[in-house]
């Protein structure tokens, strides 16, 4: 039985439905993420930086509260270093998290946590010494990841594709996180049925939408979105699979690939980037255009890369 029927079912029938609000995406919760992710206390989740590792260590936790099991054997952590400019052996780590169903193909849904901190590793281009919150960029989605997480926990019924969950480290330093995880994957890269990718994803315009790329990724893509529509929610696709997000590594890679960003503004990259000027009411709906999105995807046994 599919599991919007199922749901459906449930709500009709007064069976559990706090269970069922439960596994809908939640602007609240939402907010308290961001609130805690872009507050002043993690000085904008530098990479090598105090409040970068203790953004990771959140989202293991919260990873673990929802019975996800650590990917990288006992641990949720998959460290790694990397050098940038004079920069040498900078330390970073992607969260990553499986739901195991069982199934022969697995789906990745993914997000950077990271942001600039306050700048030191960028060689003057920010304001050095400034806090740099990073409420959209990329708090955002990591509150996207773990509503999507608990989604596929906590939904009635059993997907017939696994899921792995995400959190990347060092994008802003060159999408360091993804590219690790791409040359070391914690299963085969052959058997992801698409990739996910979730930057900048809570400053929704009603005027734009939401842009979502890697349309030609995958020779299913317009089928699978064929109908799809979410109240209140206007969105536009973009055929590439390459960009600056972590999602490229993945295309690169021959993984099929969606990217969900709802586009620049003033604060971009500025200590500006605070989590009040935060839209989590429509977070929450682009958050319900994704699940539909993974649920017809599911339709298919296999999507077909179509690219490099």
């Amino acid at each position: 039985m599919k599991k919007s029927l199922l749901l459906m079912m449930m709500l009709a029938g007064g069976m559990s439905a706090a269970y069922a609000q439960d596994t809908i995406p939640d602007a609240r919760r939402i907010q308290e993420t961001v609130n805690y992710l872009a507050s002043d206390k993690l000085k904008g989740r530098g990479t090598a930086e105090k409040g970068g590792r203790t953004a990771s260590r959140f989202v293991a936790r919260q990873f673990k509260k929802l019975g996800l099991k650590p990917a990288n054997g006992n641990s949720y952590f998959q460290d790694f270093t990397f050098d940038r400019n004079a920069h040498k052996n900078i330390s970073s780590r992607n969260v990553a998290a499986f739901l195991d169903n069982g199934a022969a193909r697995t789906i990745i849904i993914g997000a950077h946590y990271d942001h600039l901190g306050t700048a030191g590793l960028f060689d003057g281009k920010y304001p050095i010494g400034q806090i740099h919150n990073g409420a959209d960029d990329n708090a955002s989605g990591v509150a996207g990841l773990l509503e999507l997480a608990r989604h596929y926990v906590k939904n009635a019924g059993k997907e017939p594709f696994n899921f792995l969950f995400i959190a990347f480290g060092g994008e802003e330093l060159g999408l360091q996180g993804s590219r690790y995880y791409t040359a070391h994957p914690l299963m085969p890269l052959d058997k992801v049925h698409f990739m996910l990718n979730m930057d900048m994803i809570g400053r929704y315009s009603p005027e734009r939408g939401i842009g979502i790329g890697g349309y030609g990724s995958a020779q299913e893509w317009p089928e699978v979105f064929k109908d799809v529509q979410q109240p209140g929610i206007k969105y536009f696709t973009d055929a590439a699979g390459k960009g600056a997000s972590d999602h490229h590594n993945f295309y690169i890679s021959k993984v099929p690939v969606l990217f969900f960003h709802t586009g620049g503004h003033d604060d971009y990259h500025k200590p500006t980037d605070d989590a009040p000027k935060l839209q989590a009411a429509a977070e929450a709906g682009i958050l319900q255009l994704g699940i539909q999105l993974i649920n017809k995807a599911m339709a298919y046994p296999v999507l077909h890369y179509a690219g490099e």
